[in-house]
């Protein structure tokens, strides 16, 4: 297995240079992703099923180790597009190859914390929901388990608080898309359902 990898993660390398990969580099390179898949990655610890879907989710932990497999080594570049409401950062992050130096490609990701999950929390007490700006606070409808629905009191986040998570999500969420255009690797996962809305999540669920 070990020679298996090196020649594939030098492939990588090889296709930069001459612009195309062998057929049987390909059917290499696959298998290789395939192998690692059934050998080395763990349901729920490196991929995961999300209801509703065909493919497994790549986890970040997924993510690590087809970079150590093809030799992939990730540097990032950050855009700030923060308002003064709202934090947000796309990030492009590059992959190149560790032994070459040879850039593989790259994959771009975006947070904000005007997404759902952190535009809002739950209000501590219904005292601080009511000692909340009426502008600031909602009561959300939201479907439990076993079919049941319930009502959340909810208050508004301050944006600053969650910039460094919103900068850690941008960095995951490019990182993962890097990583299945660099290792082809989009035929086995899907990216980013497992960072989707609980709610999104939900509906898209019930549509199976």
């Amino acid at each position: 297995t070990a020679v298996v990898e090196i020649k594939s993660a030098g492939a990588l390398a090889h296709t930069q240079n001459t612009g195309r990969m062998a057929v049987s580099d390909i059917i290499q390179h696959v298998s290789v992703v395939q192998e690692v898949m059934r050998a080395v990655m763990k349901p729920e610890v490196h991929y995961g099923k999300i209801p509703g879907t065909d493919k497994p989710t790549l986890y970040k932990a997924g993510a690590e180790v087809l970079c150590m497999v093809f030799r992939v080594a990730d540097t990032y570049e950050v855009t700030d597009l923060s308002t003064p409401d709202t934090v947000r950062y796309r990030v492009n992050c590059i992959g190149t190859h560790q032994v070459t130096g040879v850039v593989l490609g790259s994959g771009l990701g975006e947070a904000s914390s005007g997404e759902e999950k952190y535009k809002w929390r739950k209000a501590i007490s219904h005292e601080e929901w009511e000692d909340t700006p009426a502008n600031l606070r909602r009561v959300k409808h939201a479907r439990g388990k076993g079919g049941t629905t319930y009502k959340q009191e909810q208050i508004r986040t301050e944006p600053a608080d969650l910039a460094n998570t919103i900068l850690k999500m941008a960095n995951k969420r490019a990182k993962m898309a890097m990583v299945l255009n660099v290792t082809a690797a989009s035929d086995c996962f899907s990216q980013d359902l497992e960072d989707m809305d609980e709610a999104l999540r939900d509906q898209l669920a019930r549509r199976v």
